[in-house]
């Protein structure tokens, strides 16, 4: 039996978060579903709420090319003057004020069993009393035969950067109900998250797997199976189960991203100075970025996904009243008022960044289309539905033909953080 909106709203407040303001989950409709609103008035610039994940893990790529995390939180383990010298390839690299990093390598613990490091003692038992225990390797840690290595290894020869998913979030799903001693009341939550027909489905597992996704969804169900089968959750290691449970995790999974460099950057920003020293302090900022985008590209942070309640109520808008960040280093997601927003008004995100969400209202539709299934009916579609059907990039197209300057390219990824 699935759980009240109440018995979820309760859960991410009492447990898995920090309310700042009323906020109530209503059923909107059938083709958006459950949707946030406020009950009381929400200032601009208010925090909304603070929500922890479900479960959560770092992309398995991001992980293989060291951007070191805490296996549990996500937390940037490097200091920032080592950050920066990972990312510019210059093992010299020196920033001014040192004091500003926030990152305590004093505090940090790994596993004695499997050496996964972690931010703290805290993450560290969290981990083990959530799901860990479940997956700990122990000392097959880099066994190439362990099931989990062999499911990893399977999940990164078909999911190449940029990566906007992990099998280890299904995993640590699956491990959290092992572990529970309330299993239903965990399988209540995970069945909480959007669902789609089996047609939406696959169009999800074909977009995260590409051309041959069929095969290579059969062999990681079957590696899935052999590492992890549970029988309170049987139906998810089913062909048909499994799927869903592949694109419950496409479409619901929340991008998460942390950087130690950044935090250090927004202290630097914080900092009362002298206006020369501001102005040189922001120069060296500009060059070091500059510098990363030559050696690393758009590759700055610690990324990963997790599943978030809340959050995952707040629809799309192309002009939001709110947006998600990570504020804290970790993956306690913020949710922010970008205006003033009234009771009984709905709490609405863009699932779009800045950039995508400036091109034409046909443009926006492909990308939402491609990536969550639904076409959008916020205001600004609405306004724009009398607009010719053509992509911006065709539109560029068209005044290239003109003659006309041709602008700057802009893709249709979908930004993790």
């Amino acid at each position: 039996m699935a759980a009240s909106m109440c018995d979820v709203f309760s859960f991410c407040v009492g447990v898995a978060g920090r309310a700042r303001v009323s906020v109530e989950v209503r059923f909107v409709s059938s083709a958006k579903g459950k949707g946030l609103f406020a009950t009381q008035l929400i200032r601009k610039g208010e925090t909304i709420f603070v929500e922890r994940p479900l479960v959560a893990a770092q992309f398995l790529w991001n992980a293989l090319y060291r951007y070191r995390a805490c296996d549990h939180c996500l937390r940037a383990l490097e200091k920032a003057e080592e950050n920066a010298q990972r990312l510019t390839g210059k093992p010299g690299q020196v920033l001014p004020h040192p004091e500003l990093c926030t990152v305590r390598k004093d505090l940090h613990q790994n596993c004695p069993h499997c050496q996964v490091m972690y931010c703290s003692a805290e993450c560290r038992l969290a981990a083990a009393e959530q799901y860990h225990q479940v997956l700990c390797p122990g000392p097959s840690q880099d066994d190439p035969l362990h099931p989990l290595n062999k499911l990893q290894e399977a999940w990164r020869s078909v999911h190449y950067p940029p990566e906007t998913a992990s099998i280890m979030l299904m995993a640590r799903m699956v491990a959290t109900v092992k572990q529970a001693k309330d299993k239903d009341r965990w399988i209540r939550l995970f069945s909480q998250f959007c669902n789609k027909t089996a047609n939406e489905e696959e169009e999800i597992v074909h977009k995260l797997l590409g051309d041959k996704f069929k095969g290579q969804l059969e062999l990681l169900r079957r590696l899935f199976t052999e590492a992890l089968y549970e029988e309170a959750l049987s139906q998810w290691f089913t062909p048909d189960g499994f799927r869903s449970l592949f694109a419950l995790v496409g479409t619901n999974g929340q991008g998460i991203g942390t950087s130690s460099l950044s935090q250090w950057v927004h202290a630097c920003d914080a900092l009362e100075l002298k206006s020369q020293d501001r102005e040189q302090l922001d120069a060296f900022i500009d060059q070091l970025y500059k510098d990363i985008e030559a050696a690393t590209g758009e590759f700055l942070n610690c990324e990963g996904s997790g599943l978030f309640v809340l959050q995952s109520c707040c629809n799309h808008s192309c002009v939001p009243n709110a947006e998600t960040s990570f504020p804290e280093n970790n993956f306690f997601l913020h949710v922010t008022a970008l205006e003033d927003i009234k009771p009984g008004e709905e709490i609405c995100i863009s699932y779009l960044d800045c950039c995508q969400r400036e091109r034409s209202r046909h443009s926006r539709h492909k990308i939402l289309r491609e990536n969550y299934l639904f076409i959008c009916s916020c205001p600004k579609c609405l306004a724009e539905a009398d607009e010719p059907n053509v992509t911006s990039e065709e539109e560029e197209e068209e005044e290239e033909e003109e003659g006309e300057p041709e602008d700057a390219e802009l893709g249709d990824e979908m930004t993790d953080v």
